[in-house]
């Protein structure tokens, strides 16, 4: 009997124990202003950050700029060993030189061929005095036909060397002209490829990073340097593809940055790139401070909230008193209710429960 009265003890303990714990458990849903987001990863970079490639491969002979070094657009970052291409550039601008010397200076071809042809046509006018007149004495049977011939073959003859004169003029100047362009076009091609051995700046911006040093072996699959805004920076964040649906431009987004912590900042989504990574199944999502904080470096990283939806005064309780039917336990047992906005702490209530109900975390 004794026995049998110590183990009614001990349930009655325990249920009051239970009860107890239960009760500590009860609270009311509650309203109260409810704010959804998409959280993500914060990475701040420089607008307009590149990665800086060399169009030949070499040997780096020199980085022309520092790390941290503002740049204009144009400015010579490296410089890349280049001695063929500048024996070429010399030849082809003496090639050059000389095209247009025979093509339009005091000593050209041309000149002489003109000189020939003045000559040509001094011979051509006496040659064709001399046989006209003669060919008329002919024609009123005066004079001999010896006379005659010789005067009427001098004139073809120099009438014949006029016209490969002329025509041989015509050609060469057409050859020079050829040649002349030809050079011109060598010498461009030179002066470009000479150029593709300096590395210049596609931005006016700050030099982030240089990744090569003298003397080391430049392709053109390896980045040399990393260029971007020297003033505007933007926040990249890699939101999830489940995600992305919610995401729209100008959605204000809250800022956690390592480098200030127990400071917030804000932004606005900007930019919504449309293809995923396929390496990590998120999509880049990029966004631009209000107000941007006092400095900004490079690689900066953070967390970000991005804003969905806002309600306020919308009735709530713990995401942890929902189960994954959307029930709740109340004193009637498993009530089903209709959520609605959601954050990771709280979901809005809808229908099923009021501010009276009570509900109970569900045991693990």
């Amino acid at each position: 009997m004794l026995l049998k009265m110590k183990n009614l003890s001990r349930f009655l303990i325990l249920v009051l124990v239970v009860s107890c714990s239960n009760h500590s458990e009860k609270i009311l849903p509650e309203k109260k202003n409810l704010t959804e987001a998409v959280y993500s990863s914060v990475t701040v970079l420089p607008d307009s950050l590149y990665q800086v490639y060399s169009k030949v491969s070499g040997i780096l002979e020199n980085n022309l700029v520092e790390e941290g070094a503002l740049v204009s657009k144009g400015d010579a970052v490296l410089q890349i060993i280049n001695n063929t291409p500048k024996l070429n550039t010399e030849n082809a601008k003496l090639a050059l030189n000389l095209a247009r010397e025979n093509y339009n200076g005091s000593a050209a071809i041309l000149e002489g061929i003109k000189d020939e042809i003045i000559a040509a046509e001094l011979k051509f006018n006496n040659d064709s005095t001399n046989y006209f007149r003669q060919k008329n004495l002919w024609d009123q049977n005066i004079g001999s036909k010896i006379e005659y011939d010789t005067k009427e073959l001098n004139y073809k003859l120099s009438k014949n060397n006029l016209q490969l004169l002329k025509s041989r003029y015509h050609r060469t100047e057409n050859e020079l002209k050829t040649t002349l362009i030809q050079a011109e076009n060598n010498y461009k091609t030179s002066l470009i490829n000479t150029k593709d051995f300096t590395v210049e700046s596609k931005v006016n911006g700050k030099v982030y990073a240089l990744y090569k040093e003298k003397g080391e072996v430049v392709t053109v699959t390896q980045p040399l340097a990393s260029i971007g805004s020297a003033t505007d920076f933007i926040i990249e964040m890699l939101v999830d593809e489940v995600d992305i649906v919610k995401i729209e431009l100008g959605q204000e987004v809250i800022i956690t940055l390592d480098a200030y912590q127990n400071e917030t900042f804000t932004a606005k989504v900007s930019k919504i790139l449309p293809e995923k990574d396929l390496r990590n199944q998120t999509f880049t999502i990029e966004a631009v401070f209000n107000q941007p904080p006092r400095k900004l470096y490079s690689g900066l990283s953070g967390e970000a909230n991005i804003i969905i939806n806002k309600k306020s005064d919308v009735l709530t309780i713990p995401k942890i008193y929902l189960n994954d039917n959307s029930e709740v336990q109340t004193d009637d047992g498993l009530v089903k209710v209709k959520t609605g906005l959601q954050n990771l702490e709280f979901v809005e209530i809808l229908e099923g429960i009021t501010t009276e109900t009570h509900i109970y975390k569900h045991d693990n």
